[in-house]
């Protein structure tokens, strides 16, 4: 085991998956000279070259497309994305090409294309550098979906994505890159998509989080035990495959759930869980399940309007009380 920064857990990923296979590489914006985003390619370009370590045009639409024709041609090209806000600039070729290629050729193209980056807040990034966009990509067959949220989960679900004959849409999120944890220095590391971890084990309330939010969760999950209520936190990991047997089996043993993320709440992936734990687990539910979510408004340049704008702390652990001093439906 080592001690990593979950950025050093990626790139640390990236370099042994390279060494691995040499189809693996790499394009994406000031990724060469410049270590792309929070260092994660750092080093890259001196060991493999500038042939598997690809300085693109400012063009997510052709580079995302170049991918997608690497895939399709045997590569298994890795594409870092500045932020994940500028997937939208690339959506037809992510949607309706990236997602769809497979299908149309009846299951006998691989296409093993990795589409990671940044997202979130924390910086002061402002309104089109800070959203959490991963919602959207849950609903089109076709993508694979995974949110690390601590550097182990980077390196595991990093490799397991790099392996994949699937795209796979890969977020991580800004303010965690310089967080630090045991990483396995096993090069054959990897953690299985669609599986869950449960963070901390409780009876009183189930809290589902992803990214950033599974640390704010634990946090409030410790101080509500001082008020007596235990509540579960689980970390999803994959959005897609998700893990709905973990959750279920959690609400059913609590009998209440909270979804807490950062992306906007409405239509966001906490609606999909409560609707899923509505449908499995109705008969065990105490209380009505909740969701927190971005406030429905651009996200902001000032970080104090960005905190109001975003779940904290104080609001998670409000729901919680409010879900356990619930008359049973």
């Amino acid at each position: 085991m080592s001690r990593k920064t979950y950025a050093m857990a990626v790139r640390d990923t990236i370099a042994d998956e390279m060494r691995r296979d040499e189809r693996v590489f790499i394009m994406g914006e000031d990724i060469e000279v410049l270590g792309g985003v929070f260092g994660c390619t750092r080093g890259l370009a001196q060991e493999f070259g500038s042939e598997r370590v690809r300085n693109t045009p400012i063009s997510e639409a052709a580079f995302v497309g170049a991918g997608l024709g690497a895939a399709c041609t045997g590569m298994r090209p890795i594409v870092e994305l500045m932020y994940m806000d500028f997937t939208f600039v690339a959506m037809d070729q992510i949607l309706n090409q990236v997602a769809k290629t497979r299908y149309v050729f009846g299951g006998k193209a691989r296409i093993p294309l990795v589409i990671r980056g940044q997202q979130g807040i924390g910086r002061g990034n402002a309104a089109t550098h800070s959203q959490s966009v991963e919602s959207i990509f849950m609903h089109f067959p076709g993508l694979k979906v995974a949110c690390p949220s601590t550097p182990a989960d980077a390196a595991g679900l990093l490799r397991t994505a790099i392996r994949d004959d699937n795209p796979v849409m890969f977020f991580e999120h800004k303010a965690l890159y310089s967080s630090r944890g045991e990483v396995p220095d096993d090069p054959e590391f990897m953690i299985p998509f669609g599986q869950a971890a449960i963070r901390r084990g409780g009876r009183d309330i189930t809290i589902v989080a992803n990214l950033l939010y599974v640390s704010r969760a634990l946090e409030a999950a410790e101080q509500l035990s001082a008020m007596g209520i235990e509540a579960e936190v689980i970390d999803l990991r994959t959005l897609v495959p998700l893990d709905s047997e973990t959750v279920v089996e959690s609400v059913k043993k609590t009998g209440r759930l909270l979804v807490v993320h950062e992306a906007h709440r409405t239509a966001g992936w906490g609606a999909e869980i409560a609707a899923m734990v509505t449908e499995k687990a109705f008969r065990y539910l105490k209380a009505p399940p909740l969701r927190l979510g971005a406030l429905p408004c651009p996200l902001p340049f000032a970080l104090n309007l960005e905190n109001v704008a975003t779940p904290q702390v104080a609001d998670i652990i409000k729901a919680c009380q409010e879900a356990c001093q619930y008359k049973e439906i």
